[in-house]
Protein backbone atom coordinates (compact mmCIF):
# COMPACT_ATOMS: atom_id res chain seq x y z
CA UNK A 1 0.00 0.00 0.00
CA UNK A 2 1.73 3.12 -0.79
CA UNK A 3 0.74 6.25 1.06
CA UNK A 4 1.98 9.64 0.41
CA UNK A 5 2.72 13.02 2.83
CA UNK A 6 -1.03 13.96 3.04
CA UNK A 7 -1.72 10.45 4.36
CA UNK A 8 0.96 11.13 7.33
CA UNK A 9 -0.15 14.03 8.10
CA UNK A 10 -3.50 13.10 8.62
CA UNK A 11 -2.44 11.08 11.34
CA UNK A 12 -0.41 13.95 13.13
CA UNK A 13 -0.68 14.69 16.16
CA UNK A 14 -0.46 10.77 17.65
CA UNK A 15 -1.46 9.75 21.19
CA UNK A 16 1.13 9.74 23.43
CA UNK A 17 0.32 6.17 23.56
CA UNK A 18 0.84 5.60 19.80
CA UNK A 19 4.48 7.35 19.42
CA UNK A 20 5.39 5.14 22.51
CA UNK A 21 4.44 2.12 20.74
CA UNK A 22 5.91 3.66 17.51
CA UNK A 23 8.63 3.89 18.98
CA UNK A 24 9.40 0.81 20.66
CA UNK A 25 8.95 -1.09 17.58
CA UNK A 26 11.28 1.12 15.77
CA UNK A 27 14.13 -1.72 16.11
CA UNK A 28 12.09 -4.90 16.38
CA UNK A 29 8.60 -6.78 16.26
CA UNK A 30 7.41 -7.29 20.13
CA UNK A 31 4.72 -8.67 21.67
CA UNK A 32 2.23 -6.64 24.02
CA UNK A 33 3.53 -7.19 27.02
CA UNK A 34 6.96 -6.50 26.43
CA UNK A 35 5.93 -3.33 24.65
CA UNK A 36 4.35 -2.22 28.15
CA UNK A 37 7.37 -2.90 29.82
CA UNK A 38 9.81 -1.32 27.28
CA UNK A 39 7.93 2.15 27.40
CA UNK A 40 7.63 1.94 31.39
CA UNK A 41 11.48 1.09 31.43
CA UNK A 42 12.93 3.47 28.60
CA UNK A 43 10.56 6.33 30.78
CA UNK A 44 11.60 5.31 33.81
CA UNK A 45 8.94 4.78 35.12
CA UNK A 46 7.33 7.81 33.99
CA UNK A 47 4.88 6.58 31.42
CA UNK A 48 3.42 3.53 31.67
CA UNK A 49 0.77 1.65 29.21
CA UNK A 50 -2.21 -0.24 30.64
CA UNK A 51 -3.68 -3.51 28.65
CA UNK A 52 -6.87 -1.59 28.11
CA UNK A 53 -4.79 1.41 26.04
CA UNK A 54 -2.06 -1.02 24.67
CA UNK A 55 -4.83 -3.29 22.54
CA UNK A 56 -7.22 -0.06 21.65
CA UNK A 57 -3.87 1.54 20.67
CA UNK A 58 -2.77 -1.31 18.63
CA UNK A 59 -6.32 -2.25 16.85
CA UNK A 60 -6.38 1.72 15.41
CA UNK A 61 -2.82 1.45 14.82
CA UNK A 62 -3.49 -2.00 12.21
CA UNK A 63 -6.51 -0.24 11.14
CA UNK A 64 -4.26 2.58 9.26
CA UNK A 65 -1.39 -0.13 8.25
CA UNK A 66 0.89 1.28 11.01
CA UNK A 67 2.01 -1.92 12.31
CA UNK A 68 1.71 -5.54 11.01
CA UNK A 69 0.89 -8.98 13.32
CA UNK A 70 4.79 -10.00 12.57
CA UNK A 71 4.85 -13.00 10.33
CA UNK A 72 8.40 -14.28 11.55
CA UNK A 73 8.54 -14.72 15.10
CA UNK A 74 11.97 -16.76 15.25
CA UNK A 75 14.66 -15.91 17.43
CA UNK A 76 12.29 -14.23 19.74
CA UNK A 77 12.19 -14.81 24.05
CA UNK A 78 10.11 -17.03 25.63
CA UNK A 79 8.04 -17.53 22.02
CA UNK A 80 4.77 -18.81 23.14
CA UNK A 81 2.35 -19.50 20.42
CA UNK A 82 -0.51 -17.65 22.21
CA UNK A 83 1.12 -14.26 21.77
CA UNK A 84 1.01 -11.78 18.99
CA UNK A 85 3.97 -10.03 18.06
CA UNK A 86 3.92 -7.07 16.27
CA UNK A 87 6.12 -4.88 13.82
CA UNK A 88 6.29 -0.80 12.68
CA UNK A 89 5.36 -0.89 8.77
CA UNK A 90 7.18 1.73 6.70
CA UNK A 91 3.86 3.83 6.50
CA UNK A 92 4.61 3.90 10.73
CA UNK A 93 7.87 4.51 10.40
CA UNK A 94 7.41 7.62 8.21
CA UNK A 95 4.14 8.49 10.52
CA UNK A 96 6.79 8.06 13.53
CA UNK A 97 9.23 10.16 11.83
CA UNK A 98 6.56 13.12 10.78
CA UNK A 99 5.57 12.93 14.74
CA UNK A 100 8.73 13.42 16.33
CA UNK A 101 9.73 15.93 13.65
CA UNK A 102 6.68 17.95 15.07
CA UNK A 103 7.59 17.63 18.76
CA UNK A 104 10.90 18.75 17.93
CA UNK A 105 9.68 21.86 16.50
CA UNK A 106 7.40 22.32 19.17
CA UNK A 107 10.85 21.77 21.51
CA UNK A 108 12.77 24.55 19.70
CA UNK A 109 9.96 26.90 19.92
CA UNK A 110 10.23 26.42 23.82
CA UNK A 111 13.61 26.94 23.63
CA UNK A 112 13.29 30.23 21.84
CA UNK A 113 10.77 30.88 24.75
CA UNK A 114 13.61 30.14 27.21
CA UNK A 115 11.70 27.71 28.95
CA UNK A 116 13.81 24.88 28.41
CA UNK A 117 17.89 25.73 27.75
CA UNK A 118 19.20 24.66 24.03
CA UNK A 119 21.27 21.53 24.02
CA UNK A 120 24.73 21.74 23.16
CA UNK A 121 26.35 20.02 20.07
CA UNK A 122 28.77 17.26 21.05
Amino acid sequence: MRHNKRDVADLLPLTPAVFHILLTLCDSGKHGYAIMREVELRSAGGVRIGPGTLYRSIQKMLDVGLVKEAADRRGTENDDDRRRYYEMTDFGRAVAAAEAQRLAEIVREAQAKKLLPKLRST
